[in-house]
């Protein structure tokens, strides 16, 4: 589908809605000037789970990328594609329905920003690369209410241990998980990650 952003920005979009979806995630892609996209292996392994677990999912290529128009504009416009993503979603779903965001790397960031200013069902955070740029606003995702997943593996270049051992601290009612053995790209570890986003996936389905 074509997700419509405004100013003339429409995204290259994939919708799936399972039958009886209850509750919705839309995925947010590695960085776009480092080849991320819709397509990434983590982001399709996250859609899948999601899935998997009775979800509506919206994954999307950023401003600038592939067949989406608009140029990349450092994780601002992004997060504008992030929140015309969830308001689809949401729209899609029905009053009520609760909708989520996932990110991996980059993509996280941008789903941390959404996440400071549209209501979220919840939030799955995918090696956050905290080394290289800091979560924003940790206050406001320590005050997120719903389920609120970090997932990193113990090998990530960009996220290493001590930087986990910060958001455990930053972000108490986080589920904070690492994949043993895991690098940044989670080459080989794409089952035990999708594991760990599946049930963070099936805690916002109602009920």
């Amino acid at each position: 589908m074509t997700l419509p952003v405004g100013r003339g920005i429409e995204l290259d979009a994939r919708l799936a809605v399972p039958e009886s979806a209850s509750a919705g995630v839309a995925l947010c892609h590695p960085h776009p000037l480092h080849g991320g996209d819709m397509d990434n292996p983590v982001v399709i392994r996250a859609a899948e789970v999601c899935a998997e677990a009775g979800l509506a999912t919206l994954r999307f290529n950023f401003r600038g990328v592939g067949a989406s128009t608009g140029t990349h504009d450092d994780g601002r416009g992004e997060a504008d594609d992030g929140r015309a993503a969830l308001a689809h979603l949401a729209g899609v779903l029905g009053p009520g329905a609760p909708v989520g965001a996932a990110g991996y790397s980059f993509g996280s960031i941008v789903a941390a920003r959404v996440a400071m200013s549209h209501p979220l069902a919840g939030l799955a955070l995918i090696a956050p690369p905290v080394a290289m740029r800091p979560l924003p606003n940790v206050d406001a995702l320590a005050r997120l209410e719903g389920p609120l997943l970090v997932v990193v593996g113990t090998e990530d270049e960009y996220c290493p241990l001590e930087a986990i051992e910060r958001l455990r601290h930053d972000l108490p009612r986080a589920t904070v998980r690492t994949v043993e053995g895991a690098n940044h790209f989670f080459f080989g570890k794409l089952f035990p990650l999708g594991e760990i986003v599946g049930a963070w996936a099936r805690a916002l389905v109602p009920g």
